[in-house]
């Protein structure tokens, strides 16, 4: 039996790092619907946010300075603040005895920090012994690797080609602010102010996400080739082009799957519905299927228009969606955090 990674007890000191922002507030209201046994929680942010207000179990807490804060005492501190903060921040907290959850790309890549989903590889956070860093995997990365896991298990993979419709909510705040702007601007006739995207996003979709890199593909894009090998320990092929499309909440993938021997859309289907963590809708004739306006609030992966490629032998397409704040961020860090605990 491993070592516990924490001390059995009833209840366990929380920081949730960015506790003001979108993630941060679903990280609180997770804790409380999961029922997490947390004994203290501790709000935090930078200096800007700190004194403002938060609620959980029916009870406010005030927002403390990151900066000023001594970790010492925290059992575990979910990190949604931004890489800056985190390279900064979460060894100081992990220095102090803290197992730090970060939903930043900041530690992602690095080989000595356990990159998790639990649905896929919860036996690679036996890394985090030695640092006490997990990364939190990036949100369109999440959802496909555990659509993946059960038919990779199954007959290993070759080769994916994913499309991604990403959510604005997924660059923030501000991002779904401009949407909203933009759109009653346009529908007002008036000219859309362009701020926080490279182009307009309302009635629009944008094939650019986070910066282009030296070989064409954007950082988004390197992030889902290079997460999804590290988090599968596969080496098949990866090649993926996201897109910014103007929907709030709830990213949506076109995923193209070729097997090294013989799978067809009926197996499929019977894999993906015994799964965890994903729920297949996939009724063609009913007209029922995925979409982020009904993934929005959820939890589960949703997999459906499941159907063989007929351009290509022991291939399928897959239509996959999910809350990219739920799934994407907050709920995979609470997961990751009742990992922790289950060890236990």
């Amino acid at each position: 039996m491993s070592k516990p990674f924490l001390p059995e007890q009833t209840g366990y000191t929380v920081a949730v790092v960015g506790a003001t922002g979108a993630v941060g507030q679903t990280m609180l209201s997770i804790l409380e619907e999961r029922k997490f046994p947390v004994a203290d929680l501790i709000p935090l942010a930078s200096s800007r946010s700190a004194g403002a207000q938060v609620t959980f179990q029916g009870r406010d807490y005030t927002v403390q300075d990151l900066a000023a804060f001594d970790p010492t005492g925290v059992d575990i501190a979910l990190f949604s603040a931004g890489g800056g903060t985190s390279l900064e921040h979460a060894p100081r907290f992990a220095e102090a005895g803290c197992y730090v959850v970060d939903n930043s790309s900041a530690w992602r890549m690095d080989p000595s920090i356990a990159l998790v989903v639990p649905e896929v590889n919860p036996h690679a956070l036996e890394m985090a012994r030695e640092n006490r860093i997990i990364a939190n995997p990036n949100c369109s990365t999440i959802q496909m690797v555990v659509a993946l896991k059960p038919l990779h298990d199954a007959v290993p993979i070759e080769r994916v080609v994913v499309s991604t419709y990403q959510a604005v909510s997924g660059a923030g705040g501000k991002a779904m602010d401009e949407l909203a702007k933009q759109t009653a601007q346009l529908l007002n006739a008036q000219q859309a102010e362009v701020n926080v995207f490279p182009a307009r996003i309302a009635f629009n979709v944008i094939p650019h996400i986070d910066v282009f890199m030296d070989d064409g593909y954007t950082k988004e894009e390197r992030k889902m080739i290079d997460e999804t090998a590290k988090i599968m320990e596969a080496d098949f092929a990866v090649t993926a082009t996201t897109v910014r499309v103007p929907v709030f909440y709830g990213h949506s993938e076109a995923v193209n799957v070729t097997f090294t021997g013989p799978m067809n859309a009926e197996r499929a289907r019977e894999l993906l519905a015994d799964a965890e963590g994903v729920c297949v809708v996939d009724d063609p004739a009913g007209e029922d299927y995925p979409m982020p306006s009904e993934a929005a609030g959820s939890d589960p992966v949703w997999v459906g228009r499941i159907r063989d490629d007929q351009s290509c032998a022991n291939t399928l397409h897959l239509w996959v969606v999910a809350d990219n704040v739920r799934k994407g961020a907050a709920l995979n860090a609470v997961q990751i955090a009742e990992l922790l605990i289950r060890q236990n």
